[in-house]
This record gives C-alpha cells, structure tokens and sequence, in this order.
C-alpha cells in the first residue's frame, strides 16, 4: 500500500537558477511542484509537507491554494543548512510511512508509479536524463547503501531524490542534530541509516539546478510523452522525430488545444488545395499528420491530457480525412465506378479507427495494448495520409486512381483483420 503523507524539501534559496524556487519553474508548461503532487496524488498520496524557507513562503502557500493540495508548510529559518535538517524539521508533521521528495526534481509518471512501491532509497542502475558528473552515486551492498556521494569511484546506481520512509529515519537525524549542530546533507542520513534501496532503472526522471537543466528535464518530458503503442510505422519513424522538436519549442508557448484547432484548420485547407494544386495539398495534408502528434504530446508532457481532448481530436481527424478524400474524389474523378471506389476508401478509413475505438468501449481495454497484433497491421492514419502524399506529388489520373484504390482495400482489409483478431482474443473468454 503506498503512503499517504509526502514529505517535499524546498528550502534552498535557488542560487544557481537566478535565486528563485525551484519549485515553482516552469517546465513543459507546469510546476516542477504541481507535476510531483499531481504524480504523487494519482498513486495515493493526499497530504503534502512542504519544507521551505521565510523567503519563499508566501509564494508557496499561494501555490498550493490555487491548486487545492492538502497541504502544510513548514518552514526552516536556517535554509543554509544541509538538507538533512530540513527533514529532520518535518519530524513532528508525519507518522509512519512516507515519500520524501526534493522540489527540484522532475519524475515522469510511470517512474512515481514504481517509486511509491519502494522502500528506503529509490536508486536508477540506468539513468538516461542526468549529468552523472553531477549525480549522486550509490554504492550497494546486501541491498542497502553501503557508501553514498558524488565523488564515489565505485558504485551501483544513482540516487534519484525519491524515497519512502518511516518515523525511524528521524532517530537518526536527532541523532545528527546532536553531532553537527544542524548542519548536515541528506546523503549522511542515508548513509547512517544503511537504508534499503530499490531500483527503478532507466524510468525518466531528472533534477534541475541550472537553466541548461531546465532545457533537459523539458527535452525529457516531451521526448517521453508520445503516444507509443497506438503510433503507425510513419509516426514512429519520421512523424514524432519531427513532432517532439516542435512540441519541445512549443511547450510554454501553446496548449494542446490551440495545437488541435491549428492542426485541423490545416487539414482542411488541405482539403481545399485538391481544388487548386495536388502536389500542395498531399504535402500539407502530410504536415497536419506531423502536426497531429504536437497536441497529444503537449498534453501528455503539461499533465493537460484529458478525456474530451482526445475525444475531439479523433473526431475533427476524421473530419478533415472526409473533407480531402470528398475534394480529392470530387477534383479528379469522372466515372461513376470511381466514385465508389473512393467512397469505399473513405468508409475504411473511417471505419479503422472506429474499429479500435468501439472495442475500446465494449471491453474497456486498449486495442493495441490488448492485441499487439494489431501494431503490424499496414492502414493506420499516419500511413495512409504519407502514402495519399506520394502519390499525389506527380498527379495523373491513373495515380489518383490507384491510390483510391489502394486505400480501399488497405483499409477494408485492415477492419476485417482487426474484427478477426479481436474475435480470436476474445472468443471463449467470459464477460466481465
């Protein structure tokens, strides 16, 4: 069972970000703060300790009243001191287990999932997102720290500022406060403890003490935030190589729902272009592909995603798939043979994603997580508008022709698997 109470160290003055809190940065569009208590809040935790100094105070009970955390501060009149102090001040503010956290650090949501199952130190074998001549090493023996700091020769994994403790951890820096007067890290805590570490390996997470950090921890999250099991081979390989650069320049300057009225907007006037150039239209209709992938990963690295957000996404693609196939159709055909097969190409292209969509809502499962089969299938949206694209780049009327008639059967096709393949997983198998 996860802990129900964290425990956030915020007292360092910021000397190396321009003397702000930590905190309170911005990166992908949100708090440092809000995304750890967001995080923290969707695996079980509903109070918050936040240790902080006089100075940066007021700006963290607005903070946290605006967002409507359960929240106390507490504050440390000696921010100079080492950090190990700032836990030892929360003593009286917790009972029995806790997750402690540092304000400067930016986790990714499923390395919290895993985290708040740990216990003592939660230590990366693997780090992906961090400047290791900067991180704090760990070196392990019989599965509890054995050495720890920045300067080890020998170590195990790295020290990731996550760790789920108990009330014991305070006799210990009672015990500190005795030796050092107050003034001690958090690294001769855990060493003194011995605690016991757990690995979370290769998760994304990474601290920020610098602005080229900020830059990092922002390349991180939206690197890490596409969509995944749901990407065709174009967006896997081309799409999202371009889609991450814009979403990683966009990320403090527009919302994901600025993104999916901008994407529409330009495949629709994509559509509009059948009328005038095919060349033009097929690019553009292919840039608003790219341009598809921006509002989902915006959404994902800003904690903005939401249910009606991908709800209207879908809804306007189709929409702007219906209108270029109809113009295309419209531009270029004459005979009535052609005219249904383009509109065979529509209803498949339609009926893809409706396909997964509708198992979605009778099972209650993702498709593609579900039936990883369905990954390989050719038809998928991203496909079909870069294959409509190269085939209109040099337009004659027997490639507009193939081309709706290779997106009719690809599609057709692609349904028919797709309703074979979720009979054969689901079949014999009773409903929930």
């Amino acid at each position: 069972m996860a802990p129900k109470t964290a425990v956030v160290l915020a007292a360092g003055l910021g000397t190396r970000i321009g003397e702000r809190p930590k905190g309170l940065l911005r990166v992908a569009g949100r708090e440092i703060l809000y995304r750890t208590l967001t995080l923290l809040s969707r695996n079980g935790v509903d109070r918050f300790v936040i240790v902080t100094n006089e100075r940066y105070a007021p700006l963290y009970r607005e903070f946290v009243e605006r967002h409507g955390f359960n929240t106390e501060l507490v504050i440390n009149p000696e921010p100079e001191k080492g950090n190990g102090h700032s836990l030892h001040l929360a003593r009286e503010r917790v009972s029995g287990e806790f997750v402690l956290v540092m304000s400067d650090h930016v986790y990714g949501e499923e390395f919290v999932a895993r985290a708040v199952k740990g216990r003592g130190l939660v230590a990366d074998r693997r780090p992906e997102w961090v400047s290791l001549g900067e991180a704090t090493k760990v070196w392990v023996e019989n599965g509890r720290v054995k050495e720890i700091g920045k300067n080890l020769d020998e170590w195990d994994a790295v020290d990731t500022g996550f760790f789920v403790l108990d009330g014991g951890i305070f006799s210990v820096t009672g015990a500190l406060e005795m030796d050092r007067g107050g003034d001690y890290p958090l690294s001769e805590v855990v060493k003194r403890a011995g605690l016991p570490v757990t690995f979370v390996d290769g998760l994304p997470w990474t601290d920020v003490d610098t602005p080229e950090d900020v830059k990092r921890a922002r390349k991180m999250l939206v690197s890490t935030a596409v969509k995944g099991s749901g990407d065709g081979f174009i967006s896997r390989h081309l799409n999202r190589k371009i889609s991450t650069r814009l979403s990683y320049l966009l990320t403090e300057r527009a919302t994901p729902n600025a993104m999916t009225a901008v994407t529409f907007v330009l495949g629709i006037l994509s559509a509009l272009t059948t009328l005038i150039s095919l060349p033009l239209a097929g690019v553009l209709y292919q840039l608003s592909s790219i341009l598809d992938g921006v509002d989902g990963e915006l959404a994902r690295a800003g904690l903005r995603t939401s249910r009606f957000g991908g709800y209207l996404d879908s809804i306007l693609d189709r929409y702007a798939d219906g209108a270029f196939l109809t113009l295309l159709a419209y531009s270029t055909l004459k005979e009535p043979l052609w005219y249904a097969v383009a509109l065979l190409a529509l209803l498949g292209s339609v009926m893809v994603s409706y396909s997964t969509e509708r198992f979605k809502a009778a099972y209650c499962e993702d498709a593609y997580g579900t039936i990883p089969a369905l990954r390989r299938l050719p038809g998928k949206r991203d496909e079909r508008i870069f294959m409509t694209m190269l085939f209109l780049l040099y337009p004659v009327e027997a490639s507009v022709k193939a081309l709706f008639l290779l997106l009719a059967a690809v599609t057709n096709l692609r349904v028919i698997m797709t309703a074979w393949l979720v009979r054969r997983e689901k079949s014999g198998r009773p409903e929930s």
